[in-house]
Parts: structure tokens; C-alpha cells; sequence
């Protein structure tokens, strides 16, 4: 059926703890021809059948799909994303009229590595991280519409920048033509910016960490940095924020938190958003603010990186607590998954020392129900955040 694949001895102890990542070093050989993309048996040294996934040239060599000897079909896609819908209307996420936002296939924690997808409205933004996955875009996306029927009316594919040897035109619509790009996120409209925007259009892994700021911002002046389409600003004027400033060096991403803005709250003068480097605006900025979010793109992509990433966080958080007033709130985050919570505490506090201030820690957050982690994958833990009082 699939080519096979063999380990050297010994490599498939983490497969038997249902690990989803073999490794280019855990493999002895290979039958002849394998292409990119192509889904292969995994056999152990001894020729025992123990996974099959899709096979790619890397250090990640085979994204397992499945730890039964199967066909990867329509009924193995449909399978797969049924049990993925099926966890959010559980949880309450995917069957909540005031919210048609939400990850349906997150990775590995949905046992599809390679595979985003994420729900705005009736048109789901599907992304490949392995191309695998590419090569399968349109069984899967036939799969998703059956399984999610008349919630669905579009898929849109968008890879370009997780998969950079694909050409643009590679995005687009597989499924029906959506142009409604308009969702909705807890009774709150946005734009989604599916064309151009980072990852699907959306931060859809801060719903949660945006209704509890929420709770916190009446009556306060709030900054916004690295707004990106200003998620937590409207949420933050909807609390009854007496001020918010946005703040990211995205043109685009300014312009798109005025629309969502004024999509929200039409005419209301309490916001106002700047185009410019987060660094410099915190350095000059005079406004005494009573609640500060930093939400920063990954400081840290790879190991190699870490060391400078943390020296970023630490300072970016150190001028947070300089301009902060007293009473002020600080939501603090780190979506770099090389970033551990531990680095990122130490980070922080360091930072506090820096500044001198007294802090405490009311929440530790983190991604919500709709990223799961897949319980064998601990990597898959990324988002970690802190909300801080500080004196």
C-alpha cells in the first residue's frame, strides 16, 4: 500500500509513548524513490509494523497520523475531523450563538500534525505545515464540508508563508467563495484578513485572555501593543475602558484595528491607534496608563534563539513596569513554544527587579480549549501569559 520506512534499533521507544515526530536521526533506511509529502509506513528494526505518517526531507522526517496500520482516505479525514468538532461542542466553543470564531484542527493536539484550521463565520482557513498536508488539501477540505455541513459554505487555503516554497497562488478559495469577512468573537465583530494576514487572519488563541481583560478595564487607560487587527482593544472599550491607545508597526495591522473599531463602537473617540516601533513608542510615550497589554510576535523560532529572545522579554516587560501607573495591571505574553513558562517568569521578574516595582501575579494563562495539547506532544504547549498588579 505505502512505502515503508525503517527505524534503527532501539529509535521507536518515544512511537511506543505515542509520539507523533520521528526524527531524520531515528532512521536506518528507506525504500528507494521517497518523494516529499508521501505517506509511509513506519516499521521498527526488526520489521514490526508501529506507525504510519507523512514523510518529509528534515529534521522532522515523519508526522505520524496514525499508530494503526490504515488507509489514509475520506473516511480516515472524515474520522479525524469529526472527533476534532466534536471536542469544541463539548467544551462549548463550536455551539455558542455568540461565537462563530474558533481552532477547529489544531495540530497535533487534534492528532492531524501539519494541519491548521481555523473557523470565521460559514468559511473555514485551512494551513498546512508539512507538505503532506499540502499534497492532501482537497480531501481534506472535501472531508471538512461533510462533516461540518451547513456551518460551512467556504474553505480557504492559506500556506504561502508556513510552507515558503509554495508560489502565491497556491492560496485561495477550494471551497465555494465566501466574501463576508466578517466574524464574530464573543458578540464582537471583526475582520478577518485571510488574504494577507498573519497566521489565519486572526489571534483566535486569545479569545479567553481577551474576555478576562475585559473584566479588568473599566474606567482604565489602556495600551494596546502589538495590536495587530486590535482585538484586545475593542475588548478593552467594550469593558468600559476610559482611553485606548493601539500601538504595532504594521500599517496594515493599524488600519484593520480602525475598521474592527469602528465596526464595534462607530465613532468613539476613546480610541486611537499609532503606526510605529513598539520599542520607540514605549521610550517616548507620556500618557500615564493604568493597564498595559504586550503581546508580541515569537521573540524565539528556534533553540538557537532563546538566549536573545529572553533579553527581548525582559526588556520590553522592564519598560511595561517604568511607565505603568501605581494600581496598574500588566497581561504579559509569550507565544514563542521554544520559550518555556519558566523562562518566561524569570524573564518577567527579572524585569521587575530591573524596574524596581512590586508585582503580584493574579492569573497565569495559557492557549485555550480549541488549541489542545495532545497529552504524548508536550511541545505543543506554546502560549503562556501572566497577568501582574503592580504597585
Amino acid at each position: 500500500m505505502y512505502k515503508n520506512v525503517y527505524l534503527r534499533k532501539g529509535k521507536e521507544e518515544s512511537l511506543l509513548r505515542f509520539h507523533p515526530w520521528i526524527f531524520s536521526g531515528a532512521i536506518n533506511h528507506s525504500d528507494n524513490d521517497l518523494q516529499d509529502g508521501e505517506t509511509v509506513r513506519v516499521l521498527t528494526a526488526s520489521g514490526n509494523f508501529i506507525a504510519v505518517g507523512h514523510y518529509q526531507m528534515g529534521s522532522i522526517a515523519v508526522r505520524v497520523l496514525s499508530f494503526e496500520d490504515e488507509e489514509i482516505n475520506h473516511d480516515f479525514w472524515k474520522k479525524r475531523l469529526a472527533a476534532a468538532l466534536r471536542m469544541r461542542v463539548v467544551a462549548g466553543i463550536a455551539s455558542d450563538p455568540n461565537n462563530n470564531t474558533f481552532r477547529l484542527v489544531h495540530g497535533e493536539g487534534d492528532n492531524l500534525p501539519g494541519l491548521v484550521v481555523d473557523c470565521y463565520g460559514t468559511t473555514a482557513v485551512m494551513q498546512a505545515h508539512s507538505v503532506g498536508m499540502h499534497l492532501c488539501r482537497h480531501e481534506v477540505a472535501k472531508a471538512l464540508v461533510e462533516v461540518m455541513g451547513q456551518q460551512l459554505t467556504s474553505v480557504y487555503y492559506k500556506s504561502e508563508t508556513t510552507l515558503p516554497f509554495l508560489e502565491q497562488q497556491t492560496s485561495g478559495f477550494i471551497v465555494g467563495n465566501d466574501e463576508n469577512d466578517v466574524a464574530l468573537e464573543n458578540g464582537l465583530k471583526f475582520h478577518v484578513d485571510w488574504l494577507k494576514g498573519q497566521k489565519t487572519g486572526f489571534f483566535v488563541d486569545q479569545r479567553e485572555n481577551r474576555s478576562l481583560l475585559e473584566h479588568y478595564a473599566k474606567g482604565k487607560r489602556v495600551l494596546n501593543m502589538f495590536c495587530y487587527t486590535g482585538g484586545f482593544s475593542f475588548y478593552a472599550m467594550r469593558g468600559g475602558a476610559q482611553l485606548v491607545h493601539s500601538v504595532d508597526s504594521s500599517a496594515k495591522a493599524i488600519s484593520l484595528t480602525n475598521q474592527n473599531v469602528e465596526l464595534n463602537f462607530p465613532s468613539d473617540k476613546r480610541h486611537e491607534a499609532f503606526c510605529d516601533d513598539a520599542f520607540s513608542f514605549l521610550q517616548k510615550t507620556d500618557c500615564e496608563y493604568d493597564l498595559i497589554i504586550l503581546d508580541p510576535p515569537a521573540f524565539a523560532k528556534h533553540r538557537g534563539a532563546l538566549h536573545n529572545a529572553l533579553k527581548g522579554y525582559t526588556r520590553l516587560n522592564a519598560k511595561a513596569f517604568e511607565i505603568i501607573q501605581p494600581g496598574g495591571i500588566l497581561f504579559t505574553f509569550s507565544c514563542s513554544q521554544v520559550v518555556t513558562k519558566d523562562h518566561f517568569r524569570n524573564a518577567v521578574f527579572t524585569a521587575a527587579a530591573q524596574a524596581k516595582r512590586k508585582v503580584r501575579i493574579l492569573h497565569q494563562l495559557h492557549q485555550p480549549a480549541d488549541h489542545p495539547i495532545n497529552i504524548y506532544h508536550p511541545e505543543g504547549e506554546y502560549l503562556k501569559g501572566l497577568v501582574l498588579y503592580v504597585e
